[in-house]
């Protein structure tokens, strides 16, 4: 899965203003009628359900939108470029590169969202606008501004309400496939899930809720071991977490009850090196493989160890779908309680300029005409 991807934005520039004097046959000096230019294309991201990697971002890192026209004779304006639509996956993070620091300026959350991201140069204006009583031939026009150039970074964060987490082979897979209508590969070996799985299912309640399937997880994966953070990102959003724990992932062992505790103390200390917000999210630990005889008369004793420490367990077969109807009760149960997913708030909202607002502009009227000047000193 790609999901991160460094691109460059431009938006198009405005046509410049237009030089012209009328000149018609017995009108030997009919005045200037050079037109205004027109304005660039602007650069807008699109939130799309139908998009879930930014593959298409790596093997094109530049997105340009077209140039104004300039202006023509007879005082006409050169015609406006069309602004540039970009599609981006639901749940990506737009990051703008400044100096080498990155800053968040949109968050694409819902379908069909906008986010302007480069604003389009406008027109520059013909020499029509510079005549006036005491300047009957002005040669005078203004070039169109240039667009918005920006260097961004696009990182997605999985829009999902329920994360399931854990070691490698804890049955993750086998059991989002058991919760919904996903396909997720399978198989008996370590990081068999090698990008996220989404699936979705439908509650009690009547609610439909994604759940994601996070590629498995090892100690030290907060600092990049294993397949480390790469994926870690992805349990940001969710809502509520299912741990999943296999006991019986290296045979049996002597001490099942302290060995679940173990596995369960790992995954928690890697989502807390990872994030402070990670640790306070609501989540279900849950023991898998409960078909397997050895853990089942070794539950009771699981059970008693995850009290001591205030935890509750719940039980259930990613194979034989044991268990798994009274897992999908609390987790209707626990996202009840939970407020609806929040998206992350913009250090720094995109800019957005108008006539009036353009930094470092002043405006000046001459002859009912509006005329914009450069910087001032």
């Amino acid at each position: 899965m790609i999901d991160i991807a460094n691109i460059k934005i431009k938006a198009g520039n405005g046509g410049d203003g237009r030089v012209s004097f009328r000149r018609e046959k017995y009108i030997a000096k009919g005045g200037p009628d050079g037109g205004d230019g027109g304005d660039g294309g602007d650069v807008y991201f699109v939130a799309d359900p139908n998009k879930s990697t930014l593959m298409d971002f790596k093997a094109k890192p530049l997105y340009e939108a077209t140039s104004g026209q300039a202006g023509g004779k007879k005082n006409m304006t050169g015609s406006d470029s069309e602004d540039l639509y970009i599609k981006v996956p639901m749940g990506t993070l737009v990051f703008e590169v400044i100096r080498g620091n990155e800053v968040l300026i949109g968050d694409m959350t819902e379908q069909g969202q906008e986010l302007l991201i480069a604003k389009g140069g406008t027109g520059g204006k013909g020499n029509n606008r510079f005549k006036s009583s005491t300047n009957r031939t002005p040669v005078q026009y203004t070039p169109g501004s240039k667009g918005e150039v920006r260097e961004l970074r696009l990182e997605i964060k999985l829009m999902a309400d329920v994360g399931l987490i854990g070691l490698p082979n804890a049955g993750k897979s086998t059991l989002i496939n058991q919760l919904t209508n996903a396909n997720a590969k399978v198989a008996n070996y370590p990081f068999t899930t090698l990008n996220p799985n989404l699936g979705t299912t439908t509650l009690r309640n009547g609610q439909t809720i994604v759940i994601a399937d996070i590629p498995g997880l090892i100690e030290g994966a907060s600092e990049g071991k294993g397949l480390g953070d790469e994926f870690l990102r992805h349990v940001e959003r969710t809502r509520l977490l299912v741990h999943i724990i296999d006991v019986y992932s290296e045979g049996l062992v002597e001490d099942m009850p302290e060995y679940a505790l173990r596995q369960y103390e790992v995954i928690r200390k890697e989502l807390q090196d990872y994030s402070d917000e990670l640790v306070v999210k609501p989540e279900i630990i849950v023991i898998n493989k409960m078909d397997i005889t050895e853990i089942k008369e070794n539950f009771n004793k699981i059970l008693a160890v995850f009290k001591e420490k205030g935890l509750e367990v719940y039980g259930v077969s990613a194979a034989t779908g044991e268990g798994t109807e009274d897992l999908k009760l609390k987790i209707m149960q626990e996202l009840e309680k939970v407020p609806s997913r929040k998206g992350f708030i913009a250090k720094r909202p995109v800019r957005v300029y108008n006539v009036e607002t353009l930094p470092n502009r002043r405006m000046v009227f001459r002859d009912n005409v509006r005329e914009m000047r450069g910087p001032l000193a």
